[in-house]
């Protein structure tokens, strides 16, 4: 009930993140970022474009990663979508982009690190970082940082190169957010039964280590 409290948590938090940044007019990174930038183009709802796009994730993330993980994923990025969704209902507010980038990437850093930890993610590249970093090492906020940078090159046309980066400086803040919890979100042990039957006993025991 804990865990599920904190990735309920984590899914606020990040909300929060992303609706600054909407609210700016400033892009994020991953299928978060993607989404939003498909909100930009054909005025679609974030919540039902976000689902959408996380699809092919959820089928490598059941393969790769297990059962529970891909369920709390699927949890969280569920309440994401009914978090950002009710966008709707709130009052109609603006900020700077340069504001929005600051506030929005760390509030979706921290969001992601709590997710990490409690092993969730919000589909996407948050998968692929946690695989990469459980199998081989590899920073997850690296992981994130490329995958959004390429997502954001290619939103900046739906932007505009001001709010464009503002975007990259965003990500590049939620990047060095989550890099800073690696070696907590690492300790996290409760997917590791899930991926030993795809690590080989060296690889395992340095994952534990």
């Amino acid at each position: 009930m804990k865990r599920i409290f904190l990735i309920l948590s984590a899914c606020v938090i990040t909300s929060a993140g992303i609706l600054t940044l909407r609210h700016s007019h400033v892009l994020t990174g991953g299928t978060a970022g993607l989404s939003l930038s498909f909100t930009y183009l054909f005025h679609s709802s974030f919540a039902i474009i976000f689902f959408l796009v996380n699809i092919p994730f959820y089928v490598f993330s059941l393969i790769r990663m297990g059962v529970k993980f891909t369920l709390s994923t699927l949890f969280a990025v569920f309440m994401l979508t009914l978090f950002t969704g009710a966008d709707h209902w709130l009052p109609s507010v603006s900020f700077s982009p340069l504001a929005g980038a600051v506030c929005g990437g760390a509030l979706i850093g921290f969001g992601l690190s709590l997710m990490f930890y409690h092993q969730a993610s919000l589909g996407g590249a948050n998968i692929l970082a946690l695989f990469m970093q459980k199998r081989y090492g590899w920073n997850p906020g690296t992981v994130n940082f490329v995958f959004d940078f390429a997502v954001v090159l290619a939103g900046i046309f739906s932007v505009g190169l001001l709010s464009g980066l503002c975007s990259i400086l965003s990500i590049a803040i939620t990047g060095l957010i989550v890099g800073f919890f690696k070696n907590k979100i690492k300790s996290s042990c409760s997917l590791k039964p899930a991926l030993l039957k795809n690590i080989s006993p060296g690889q395992s025991q340095e994952a534990s280590s």
